[in-house]
């Protein structure tokens, strides 16, 4: 059978002991350098680009992903904390940095030692901040974050003056940039124009305060996506790197595993944990090697499919640690062996991570996210 996606193709990455996993994800990094270029080109050509690979790359691998987008010629990359940076400059990724999440006071001067870039979203973050960069003797580069309505975190915007204040008097904190953060660009565009506006108003007032030409960032991949007045200088996309939030946007990363077991049910036969299906007929029911333990959501017990012999086969009873169920009946070319696309396509079906999601009732962050360690990535491109 010709399998759609060539990804599928790919040589299956082996552990020490030589052998092949059943369960691997499939990373396009060309997808995601594509990807990139679709998203710059919606850009006006000064607007820089932060790719965010925070959460392992979305799952994609953190290292493969930041080096391919330092290839394709991102201008920065964005991260949740400081073991992240560290673990690209590590590899040799010497390009900007920005950490995104508090929590970073205590590593403070591995923040001056690695050179990378913070965000501020409380002025008492800036102490520890600046007491590493005296010690070290160069300064720290700032971004300093303003709550416009997310309501999670950043300074109010009245406290903005006294921050500025602070920054401009201490010699070895350098303001690098300005940011706020979309709390529903892909749901509410009223509510989405207003923080636009209210981040927009911000910029005369740094001025005033004697910082010039500082950067100013607010946009997610749904407000690169939806609102071009939300791409000020700087853009920080995420999920839309990895292939989702756009309609020309291709996914990276393909999630597939093999069917492991047969078995032949009769009709009126249950299966699994707390028997909570019933087969309706006589089902033929393969086993496959996966389940929560790598990932997959155990919401989508008795609901959702894989993708097998190019059919889309319900997934049959819970989900469980290791092993799902599907029903293959109707996929007489499937057997032992057979491959499952769990997320990807094959044979003119396609199964996203947001389809996943909606039968999980979560988003496609998580599920990506989720995909677990003892899933191997292989990568091409």
């Amino acid at each position: 059978m010709a399998l759609s996606d060539p990804l599928l193709a790919a040589e299956p990455a082996r552990d020490r002991s030589g052998v092949a996993p059943a369960t691997r994800a499939l990373v396009d990094l060309g997808a995601v350098a594509r990807n990139l270029g679709r998203l710059r080109a919606r850009l006006q050509p000064t607007t820089r680009v932060v790719g965010v690979v925070k959460a392992g790359g979305y799952g994609h691998g953190l290292v493969p992903v930041a080096r391919r987008l330092e290839a394709a010629g991102v201008d920065g990359l964005g991260v949740a904390g400081v073991e992240e940076a560290a673990a690209l400059r590590a590899v040799g990724v010497e390009m900007p940095i920005l950490v995104l999440s508090p929590g970073y006071e205590t590593a403070a001067a591995a923040v001056v030692e690695l050179g990378l870039e913070v965000v501020v979203s409380d002025p008492a973050e800036l102490a520890p901040l600046e007491a590493a960069a005296r010690r070290a003797g160069r300064p720290v580069g700032i971004h300093l974050k303003v709550d416009t309505g997310m309501g999670r975190l950043g300074l109010e915007p009245a406290a903005l003056e006294a921050a500025l204040s602070r920054l401009r008097h201490a010699a070895h904190l350098r303001l690098a940039g300005v940011m706020s953060h979309l709390a529903c660009a892909d749901e509410d565009a009223a509510f989405t124009g207003q923080q636009i506006d209210a981040f927009a108003a911000l910029r005369p007032r740094v001025a005033a305060a004697g910082f010039e030409a500082i950067p100013f960032h607010l946009a997610n991949t749904a407000g690169m996506v939806r609102f071009p007045g939300a791409h000020f200088d700087m853009v920080r996309p995420g999920l839309g790197l990895y292939g989702y939030g756009g309609a020309d946007l291709e996914p990276a990363l393909t999630l597939i595993t093999r069917v492991v077991r047969l078995r032949q049910l009769g009709a009126g036969a249950t299966v699994g944990y707390g028997r909570t299906f019933r087969c309706r007929r006589p089902t033929r029911m393969g086993v496959a090697r996966i389940g929560y333990g790598d990932g997959l959501p155990r919401a989508l017990s008795n609901r959702g499919a894989f993708l097998v012999a190019g059919r889309r086969c319900p997934i049959l009873g819970r989900v469980n640690m290791d092993l799902t169920c599907i029903d293959l009946t109707d996929a007489p070319d499937a057997g032992v062996g057979s491959e499952a696309v769990v997320i990807g396509s094959q044979g003119g079906e396609r199964i996203t991570a947001e389809e996943v999601a909606a039968q999980a009732q979560t988003i496609a962050y998580e599920v990506l996210c989720g995909i677990g360690p003892r899933v191997a990535r292989v990568y091409r491109g």
